[in-house]
């Protein structure tokens, strides 16, 4: 018996690598999944790896509002509702400094990483509703309580979706939907890689990652890792828990300012 059985998970950001660890690791507990993402190849992919009769994948931008209202009524429709979201899509933007970061390019990573969270919270919360509650978990970062040179888009975006989380956990409390957010350090996925190489750092060699050298656990974090809080929060183990910022950072933020 799975700690997920009879539950319906939409994930979004789902062929990433974060996606797709808690896809499968949510399955394994029983849950069905819808997967959302603009990366329509890589979700057949997942979809196949676990099963068409129990996850679907829907195409869209999470910045769109018909487009995720597309996505949560596909939840409807297919599985019966709604009972956890993974709001989890996000990029990473470029490393530059303020005065020459392109205004289109902040605007973009707003759109997606904050954007795309309010719409998610805006469409899924009243569809938890209806079935008695829900548990959503969006993902922040270190970069949600702290600062970093060039990084103003992303550092700023995940901050501000901290204060989504709050306020719609304030909101939802009534409800019996539960909000909290996941903040990972360096995790070992695609968008580590992008801010490696922009800046200028060794990415072939997984056993010599620079930056893993200011981590007091001196690695980088694994997809698993942070797809195990996603499911701790998701579940019934988390019951007591909502409005909560849950690090999952190999210490990074014990030396944060």
């Amino acid at each position: 018996m799975g700690k997920l059985d009879g539950k319906v998970t939409i994930i979004t950001g789902g062929s990433g690598g974060i996606g797709r660890a808690a896809a499968k690791m949510f399955a394994a507990e029983g849950s069905r999944i819808i997967l959302v993402d603009v990366d329509g190849d890589a979700l057949q992919g997942i979809v196949a790896e676990i099963g068409a009769e129990q996850a679907a994948s829907v195409l869209a931008n999470v910045s769109d509002g018909e487009q995720t209202q597309t996505y949560v009524a596909a939840a409807v429709e297919k599985f019966g509702g709604v009972d956890i979201a993974l709001l989890n899509a996000g990029i990473e933007g470029k490393i530059m400094p303020i005065a020459e970061y392109p205004e289109y390019l902040f605007d973009k990573v707003m759109a997606v990483n904050v954007r795309g969270v309010f719409l998610g919270l805006k469409y899924v919360m009243p569809a938890m509703r209806s079935r008695g509650g829900g548990n959503i978990v969006i993902t922040s970062s270190t970069a949600g309580i702290r600062g970093s040179s060039g990084m103003s888009a992303y550092i700023t975006s995940k901050h501000a979706v901290i204060g989504l989380m709050r306020t719609a956990a304030l909101e939802g409390a009534e409800d019996n939907i539960r909000v909290n957010t996941v903040n990972p350090a360096p995790i070992d996925t695609r968008m580590m890689a992008s801010i490696e190489e922009q800046k200028g750092l060794p990415t072939g060699d997984r056993s010599n990652r620079p930056l893993a050298q200011h981590m007091p656990l001196q690695r980088y974090g694994e997809a698993d890792e942070v797809a195990r809080l996603m499911l701790f929060l998701g579940g019934n183990d988390s019951s007591f828990c909502t409005g909560g910022v849950y690090m999952v950072d190999g210490g990074v933020s014990a030396g944060a300012v």
